[in-house]
């Protein structure tokens, strides 16, 4: 997962570098300084290339062996007026050289490409900070464009930071001058100056990146040339100019993973590959039935890439039929998936509902984000809970796992899998925008660690009748987990009815018998409630008072705060919610052991809401809903008066 850091110039010439005490000094240059980890948020316009250039300085930092974290931040609009505050799009990464869970709650370094980006971010950056921004565009027009009546950079304003006024754009089209670009052509390649920069700032590798625009710009290799110049330009003016006096150097975080080959993931790429694993693992084909939509597209786009593992994906013309789709395909004996967001899945709910009817394995990934409506599309909250549970009419219980990392992505997939296959149900996993397009590293599992999915089909007679007949009943349970046999259509004498109306116990008839649909509806809750799933583990190594309890991606942030906390001296408990429903058998018991529970989620209060219902818990709601996740900071302040109180 290492590789030797050296820059361009390095590379040519084989120079080499000496390391003294905790500082090494290339052939006597500049001074390095080691640090524990940087936090670094580049931010511009939406056709900046910001999020391009955070990915490829998050998988140079990987290869690396950082420790990472991410959080990709960019506007809802496709292309927001350029140089204003609602087109500013941004990628804050944090690494280290130990283990760490969140992106980070403020930047070290912000590369700032145009003033609305600097407006837009400059709240978040401390004092002392660095601050690298494109004077080229710090016009009269555009400063005046986000309502500043002076330039930032010369009336004071960032006296107390550590700012770095570079021409970015004069620079990158004079670099760019042999390659016959217009000065349009030359400007787009700004953003690989700032990442060379930056790679040299923080002894980053450069040959991944290099190979990298090799092959996207494959067809058009005048313009792989140039963006690989202008990348080098901006290594060597970090290298060459007084501005930057100092870089910096994080180590590996060896001792931060365990052994194993690791690569950088995002969550929705933990999501694909973590579906395409299952279907493997229960020797299924694939088949996803999708409507794109924001934050959940990437993963129809990635299993689209995978026919070579059986997978079929089928972009349809609205939710109901991505749906539709794939509970036709679930019926027909595929692994069966569908992708969305919260206004997809109200869109669901009727189809939901018949998958609960029918007892087949669905799939449903419901990639949070802002709403109510259309919401905020690239923003992220944990808001569906409660739809999730209870979004459909009748009484319709659906199981209901939720990742906590980007890499957990993966597992929680086939978790999904192994429930929807051993219990013939619907599952609803609950990811969110925060995971899907945060990053961080991601250790490769081998085959043999990934569980069993494989299922029997129905083949034949299941029932005696009492005139001695063998038939095949569609409804007749396994006394132990209450699931239906999978009838694949087609198997001789397997014929059965399906549909929405209510079934007859065992025959699968339609039935409208009160006495059948109480017994029908007690039963596939029954189901639903004697799910196996793990007993809740809680982290307390102190006899704590207080627990924090959470689900879904708030795991870094209250893992962090709860990190501070300790490391201050307080004793608090942590425990952390993979399943909603059903809830794990153990969590009664360890609510009720604790005086206070805190519960932080992105949204006014739904994990809190069913746990006050079920266990008569007086559980506290630590709530946020502004599209972000979570400071660790903030939640520490949040925790520790709950300990005080």
């Amino acid at each position: 997962m290492t590789s030797q850091v050296s820059s361009p110039a390095e590379q040519a010439d084989g120079a080499d570098s000496t390391l003294v005490g905790e500082q090494r000094k290339p052939a006597g240059v500049k001074e390095v300084q080691r640090l524990d980890r940087v936090i670094i948020r580049f931010a511009g316009d939406s056709g900046d290339g910001m999020q391009l250039t955070g990915d490829r300085f998050t998988s140079e930092t990987a290869s690396f062996g950082n420790d990472l974290s991410t959080l990709p931040n960019f506007p809802a609009e496709i292309r927001a007026p350029a140089g204003t505050l609602p087109g500013v799009s941004s990628f804050q990464l944090h690494f280290a050289d130990h283990d760490i869970l969140t992106p980070g709650d403020a930047p070290n370094v912000l590369v700032a490409m145009n003033p609305a980006a600097l407006k837009a971010n400059i709240a978040d950056v401390p004092r002392g900070a660095e601050i690298i921004v494109n004077t080229d565009e710090f016009t009269k027009r555009a400063l005046q464009k986000v309502g500043y009546a002076a330039s930032p950079l010369d009336d004071g304003s960032l006296d107390g930071y550590s700012l770095h006024r570079v021409p970015l754009t004069t620079l990158t089209v004079e670099a760019l001058k042999e390659f016959g670009l217009t000065r349009k052509e030359a400007e787009r390649s700004k953003n690989m100056f700032a990442l060379g920069l930056l790679s040299w700032m923080y002894h980053r590798p450069t040959e991944g990146t290099e190979k990298f625009l090799t092959s996207k710009f494959a067809k058009r290799p005048e313009i792989a040339a140039a963006n690989i110049a202008a990348f080098r330009a901006g290594w060597n003016f970090g290298e060459t100019t007084e501005d930057f006096a100092v870089s910096y150097e994080v180590a590996p975080a060896a001792a931060a993973f365990p052994a194993g080959t690791y690569r950088n993931i995002s969550g929705n790429l933990a999501l694909s590959y973590g579906l395409v694993a299952a279907s493997r693992q229960a020797d299924l084909p694939l088949f996803l039935g999708s409507y794109p939509i924001t934050p959940a597209s990437d993963i129809l786009h990635e299993l689209s890439r995978h026919k070579n593992f059986g997978v079929r994906t089928f972009q349809a013309e609205d939710e109901i039929a991505g749906i539709g789709a794939a509970l036709g395909a679930a019926f027909g004996g595929s692994l069966a998936v569908t992708t969305t967001s919260g206004p997809g899945v109200a869109l669901k709910s009727e189809t939901i509902g018949l998958a609960v009817s029918l007892e087949l394995p669905l799939l449903v990934l419901d990639i949070q984000r802002g709403g109510p409506s259309t919401g905020l599309p690239t923003k992220t909250e944990q808001a569906d809970l409660l739809q999730a549970m209870f979004g459909r009419n009748g009484e319709a219980p659906v199981p209901i796992v939720a990742p906590c990392t980007p890499a957990d992505c993966f597992d929680a997939a086939i978790e999904a899998a192994r429930i929807a296959l051993t219990y013939r149900t619907p599952v609803m996993l609950l990811s969110d925008g925060y995971l899907a397009n945060g990053s961080e590293p991601w250790r490769i599992p081998d085959v043999d660690e990934l569980p069993d999915l494989t299922v029997q089909f129905a083949q034949g007679p299941n029932h005696t009748l009492d005139d001695g007949s063998e038939v095949f009943w569609p409804y007749k349970r396994d006394p132990q987990t209450l699931a239906r046999p999978w009838a694949v259509p087609g198997t001789p004498g397997l014929e059965h009815r399906i549909g929405g109306i209510e079934k007859q116990d065992g025959t699968g008839n339609i039935s409208y018998d009160p006495a059948n649909h109480d017994f029908m509806v007690r039963t596939r809750q029954a189901k639903i409630d004697g799910i196996d799933v793990p007993d809740l583990e809680v982290d307390d190594p102190h006899g704590a008072r207080t627990l924090v309890l959470g689900w879904g991606s708030t795991f870094g942030p209250i893992t962090a705060a709860v990190r501070r906390l300790r490391a201050s001296g307080e004793s608090i408990a942590q425990a952390h919610l993979r399943h909603l429903n059903p809830f794990p058998r153990n969590l009664g018991a360890v609510l009720k052991r604790y005086d206070r529970v805190v519960i932080p989620e992105m949204n006014l209060g739904q994990l809190a809401t069913l746990v006050r219902a079920k266990y008569l818990v007086d559980a506290h709601s630590y709530n946020q809903v502004n599209g972000m996740p979570f400071k660790a900071e903030q939640l520490a302040t949040a925790l520790k008066e709950a300990i005080d109180g």
